[in-house]
C-alpha cells in the first residue's frame, strides 16, 4: 500500500515523493547504486547496514523476490529510494513482490523521486546523512533535523553487528548446479558481513569453508588447522575493528594464505601497516573499470565501497596490484613476502560482471603453494 512519504538530506534538501513498504521513519548515510540488475543481491548485502540506497536504474521490482539471489538471510539496507517502482513482478523464479519482500522484513522505501538529480546532487556534495519517512510519521522539519543528527559510519564498527554468532560450515557451490565441495582443503572465512555468492565461489574453486564470527581469536582459528584464511566483505570502518586487525597480523607473522575482499581487503591493508579514508560518495555499482598494474589488463567489476587504502601509505613489502580508472583508488594489494593478497572491489559479483574471479583461482593456487612447503 503506498503513502506520501518525503526524502530529505542533512544539507535541508527536500524530496517529495511515494512510500511503498511500511510505513515508518528511517536514518542512514544515502547512497547511489548504479547496477542495472540485482536490486535483491543489494538490499541484502550486509556491508549495506545503515545505508540508504538509492537506485539509478529507473525501474525497480520488476521481476520480484525470489529463493536464491539472497546474498544473506535479511535486508540490512535501511531503506531504498526508487525512479518507479514495479509491484506487478514477471519472472520465472520470483515467490513475491519486492513490496511484500520489504513489508515482511520492516524496510521503508520511496518511489517518484527524480533519482538522476539525487545522484548529481551526491557526486558534487558527498554521502551525507538522510532521513526517509513517511509524512504521517513526521514533519519536514522533524525530518531535516533526523538527517542532521545521523552519526554517520566513520570510526563505527559495524562488522561485529552483522557477523554470524555461531560457526558453520559451507559446501555448496555455485549456481544453478550448487554442487558439493569435493576439495580436502580446509579454509575459514572471518564473516565481517559475508555474502553468500563468495561463500559458494570459494566451495567451487578453493575447498570447503567454515564460517567463523568476527571475532574468533587467532588461537581458535588455528585450531581448526585451515589451509588459508578469507577476510570477508562488510559495513563501516575498517579502522575499529582493532580485533581482526591483531589476527590478521598473527596470521602474516605464521605465513598463513590470505585473501581479503572489501572490508577485508581494508584490513589487511591495515595490519599491514596503511591507513584508510573516508571516500567522498564510494563506489557502488557493477559497471567498474579496474586496471591489473603489472599486466595492463582491464576488467569490469562490481564495487560497493564508502572507505578505501591509501596508497601513499602502503610500506615496504606491500606493492599495488589494481586501480580504479575512474578514479585511480586503491583496488588490490599483495604482499611481496608473504602469501597475502586482496581486492578492494566484488570479484563475486551478485550482481553483477564475473570478469575478476580468476582472483579465487589465485587464491587456490596460494594455498597449495603453501600446503606444499609445509
Amino acid at each position: 500500500m503506498s503513502f506520501p512519504a518525503i526524502l530529505v538530506l542533512e544539507d535541508g534538501s527536500i524530496f517529495d515523493g511515494i512510500g511503498f513498504g511500511i510505513e515508518k521513519v528511517e536514518i542512514g548515510e544515502i547512497v547511489f547504486n548504479t547496477s542495472m540488475t540485482g536490486y535483491q543481491e543489494i538490499i541484502t548485502d550486509p556491508s549495506y547496514k545503515k545505508q540508504i540506497i538509492t537506485f539509478t536504474h529507473p525501474h525497480i521490482g520488476n521481476t520480484g523476490i525470489n529463493d536464491e539471489d539472497m546474498e544473506s538471510s535479511k535486508i540490512h539496507a535501511s531503506g531504498i529510494v526508487v525512479k518507479e517502482f514495479s509491484n506487478n513482478p514477471s519472472n520465472w523464479r520470483s515467490k513475491s513482490s519486492l513490496e511484500d519482500f520489504l513489508i515482511e522484513q520492516n524496510i521503508i522505501a520511496i518511489s517518484d523521486i527524480d533519482t538522476r538529480k539525487l545522484t548529481n546532487h551526491l557526486r558534487e556534495n558527498g554521502s551525507m546523512g538522510c532521513c526517509i519517512a513517511a509524512k504521517s510519521k513526521c514533519s519536514n522539519e522533524e525530518a531535516i533535523q533526523n538527517a542532521k543528527n545521523f552519526e554517520g559510519l566513520e570510526g563505527l564498527d559495524l562488522a561485529k553487528e552483522v557477523s554470524t554468532q555461531d560457526s558453520y560450515k559451507w559446501e555448496e557451490g555455485v549456481w544453478p548446479e550448487f554442487k558439493i565441495s569435493s576439495s580436502k582443503l580446509n579454509i575459514v572465512a572471518y564473516d565481517f558481513g559475508i555474502k553468500r555468492n563468495i561463500l559458494r565461489l570459494l566451495a567451487e574453486h578453493v575447498g570447503k569453508v567454515t564460517v567463523v564470527n568476527a571475532q574468533t581469536s587467532f588461537n581458535e582459528v588455528m585450531a581448526m588447522k585451515p589451509d588459508g584464511i578469507f577476510l570477508s566483505n562488510g559495513p563501516g570502518d575498517p579502522e575499529p575493528c582493532s580485533y581482526a586487525i591483531d589476527n590478521i597480523k598473527k596470521f602474516l607473522e605464521v605465513n598463513m594464505p590470505i585473501f581479503g575482499i572489501c572490508l577485508g581487503h581494508q584490513l589487511l591493508a591495515l595490519a599491514g601497516g596503511a591507513k584508510t579514508n573516508k571516500m567522498k560518495f564510494g563506489h557502488h555499482g557493477a559497471n567498474h573499470p579496474v586496471q591489473d598494474i603489472d599486466t595492463k589488463e582491464v576488467f569490469i567489476t562490481s564495487q560497493n565501497h564508502g572507505f578505501a587504502v591509501d596508497e601513499s601509505s602502503l610500506g615496504d613489502g606491500i606493492k599495488s596490484k589494481h586501480i580504479s580508472l575512474f578514479d585511480k583508488s586503491l583496488q588490490g594489494i599483495e604482499f611481496t613476502n608473504k602469501p597475502a593478497f586482496s581486492f578492494q572491489g566484488h570479484p563475486e559479483a551478485s550482481p553483477g560482471p564475473q570478469d575478476i574471479q580468476s582472483l579465487f583461482k589465485q587464491f587456490l593456487t596460494l594455498v597449495k603453494k603453501n600446503a606444499k612447503k609445509n
